[in-house]
C-alpha cells in the first residue's frame, strides 16, 4: 500500500501541491475543515486514516508522545526563516533527497543543515 500523507494546517497550500505532485495520496487539514483542532484530536484522525504527517508544529516531533514505530511517520519542517517560501523550499529539498516512504514510521526533522531521523529503537 502506498504511503498516504496529511499536510498540517501550518503549511501553505503549495506544500500540499508539492506532495501530490510527488505522487502521494495527500490531503490537507484545511481542505478537510479540521483547522484549529487540538493536536490530540487531530492525531486520532491521522492515525485512523493511517497517514504520514508533514507539519511545522514541533509538538508532533516529541518522541515521548509520538514514539517512532507506532505511527505512519512525521516530517517536521524547521526552516531558518519564517514564511511560505522557506517552508516550501525545505520540503522540496527533502523530496529531492529521499522518498517519504523512506521516512515511514519515523520522526524526521528537516532543517537547512540536514535531515535528522529518529527510528524505533532496535532491541
Amino acid at each position: 500500500m502506498a504511503l498516504r500523507v496529511k499536510v498540517d494546517e501550518d503549511l501553505p497550500a503549495a506544500a500540499l501541491r508539492r506532495v501530490r505532485d510527488a505522487g502521494y495520496d495527500a490531503t490537507g487539514v484545511v481542505e478537510q475543515g479540521m483547522q484549529g483542532w487540538e493536536d490530540a484530536r487531530l492525531w486520532q484522525v491521522i492515525q485512523s486514516e493511517r497517514r504520514f504527517l508533514i507539519t511545522a508544529d514541533k509538538g508532533f516531533a516529541d518522541a515521548r508522545f509520538y514514539p517512532p514505530g507506532t505511527h505512519a511517520g512525521v516530517l517536521l519542517l524547521r526552516p531558518d526563516e519564517e514564511g511560505v517560501r522557506p517552508l516550501v523550499e525545505l520540503l522540496d529539498r527533502v523530496l529531492r533527497r529521499c522518498t517519504l516512504d523512506d521516512l515511514s514510521g519515523t520522526i524526521a526533522v528537516a532543517t537547512q543543515r540536514g535531515l535528522r531521523i529518529r527510528r524505533k529503537p532496535q532491541i
